[in-house]
């Protein structure tokens, strides 16, 4: 017999998963759920876990949430891949966690990744153990669960928004990866350059896995090369990453300097140079999505209701891309793009909805009105709740009433349609109604 070997475990586990937090503490980048007073956390403290489904970017601690909260809560932890597990398997689990929540008095947390990929019969099986309690469900997606988990089991479920990790939170998560000497490389004289450090938390693009990934690779590189200091450089990260790499990721700004050129060209109505700064971007390797999320801001703040069908579009196109991904999935950006560059454009919706938050700010709460008030029982109809209020059905559709808080002053419509595509007959719909209001646009423009 070979003589018998022994591995040190750091060894052969990646960077990425010694980090993984093992405590709420150590989770970044999740303050809205998991800070101080955050109600994920306070439920976590308390051990009362309900069904939830994790909708967040690669990297943002889908995974690590689901594990940490087993952990809490002292549960069985069973872990499933959404395309890989069988109906078969679903129930199998679900005769063992009845076992064990009957027998020991312990429930079992039945995790799915990539919860999206089980199609409708899978999540029919899934329904019914998470009606009964059988096992608490804990999905993970990347993707918007409205378009692929059914009705009944989404509802069922807690929705829990991920958001994606910042630089700040990635430049924390780095400073522990180079500190910590137990899970960590905090035992090795490591030293990176400030512009290696930037293009390492550019590149990551708010996944920490990715980041941590890239660090170790770039170590490992260097460790066959001194065992003294391990200095990270831009030229380091460039031989690890290869072709992988441009000159976009060189800089902190030029993320910012395309994505601006980009909108510039949108809004400037030129659909030639919007491609190629989109194509500048997907040459780079900007994540495809962010550029949809960009464009669905746009399609509001700068064409609006000059073309309504704009935020149509591109929400398709973003849904197209979800199901086609790259390569051919870009043909959906690209019909997006070419759709807001030559659409016509107005920021009406933006102007509208600062002048609304600036009124709200200067003049407080004010109450509702009482005609404006439901009297869904007789004591508030009552009290005239809802008395003088005018159907405007019952009048063809339209009826001049006060819709604002008593005494309110108006001193300027918040919305004001321009004479760009649709709005014009938004426009001269608004005049015709609200004449009074909307002579003072009319005087402006003379």
């Amino acid at each position: 017999m070979g003589e018998l070997r022994f591995f040190d475990r750091e060894k052969v586990t990646p960077l990425a998963e010694r980090l993984r937090p093992r405590s709420i503490e150590e989770v970044e980048g999740q303050s809205h759920i998991l800070g101080e007073g955050g109600w994920l956390k306070t439920l976590i403290l308390k051990g009362e876990i309900p069904s939830m489904i994790l909708w967040g970017p690669p990297g943002s601690g889908k995974t690590t949430l689901a594990r940490l909260i087993s952990t809490y809560i002292k549960a069985d932890f069973v872990e499933f891949l959404g395309t890989v597990n069988t109906t078969s398997d679903i129930k199998q689990l679900a005769q063992k966690a009845n076992h064990s929540l009957n027998l020991k008095g312990r429930r079992t947390i039945l995790f799915i990744d990539e919860i999206h990929r089980l199609n409708k019969a899978q999540q029919a099986v899934l329904l019914r153990y998470v009606e009964d309690g059988t096992f608490i469900l804990i999905g993970a997606t990347t993707t918007n669960p409205g378009f692929y988990i059914i009705s009944p089991l989404l509802s069922r479920c807690k929705l829990v928004i991920l958001e994606r990790l910042n630089n700040e939170a990635l430049e924390r998560i780095l400073k522990r990866a180079l500190n910590d000497s137990e899970r960590g490389l905090g035992k090795y004289n490591i030293v990176i350059e400030e512009e290696a450090k930037q293009l390492l938390i550019n590149y990551s693009d708010g996944d920490a896995r990715k980041l941590l990934s890239l660090l170790e690779t770039a170590f490992l590189y260097l460790k066959k090369e001194s065992q003294r200091e391990y200095k990270i450089t831009v030229e380091i990260l460039r031989r690890v990453l290869g072709e992988k790499i441009t000159a976009y990721q060189d800089r902190a700004d030029t993320h910012y300097e395309l994505i601006s050129a980009f909108i510039k060209s949108l809004r400037g109505s030129d659909p030639d140079a919007s491609l190629y700064w989109l194509a500048r971007m997907i040459e780079a390797g900007e994540d495809p999505l962010f550029i949809l999320r960009r464009l669905l801001i746009f399609a509001s703040e700068d064409i609006g209701n000059a073309d309504p069908m704009a935020i149509q579009v591109v929400a398709s196109a973003t849904l197209a891309f979800e199901h086609v991904g790259m390569p051919e999935g870009i043909l959906n950006i690209v019909q997006a793009v070419l759709y807001c560059a030559s659409a016509p454009k107005s920021n009406s919706v933006l102007k509208a909805w600062k002048r609304a938050k600036e009124d709200i700010k200067e003049k407080g709460d004010l109450p509702v009105p009482i005609h404006l008030k439901n009297a869904p029982i007789e004591f508030l109809k009552s009290l005239g709740y809802g008395k003088q209020y005018l159907y405007p059905h019952d009048y063809g559709g339209f009826v001049k009433q006060n819709y604002f808080p008593e005494n309110f002053k108006l001193e300027t419509p918040y919305y004001e349609p321009t004479l760009n595509g649709y709005e014009r007959k938004i426009k001269e719909r608004l005049e015709k109604l609200w004449k009074d209001r909307y002579k003072i646009l009319r005087n402006n423009e003379r």
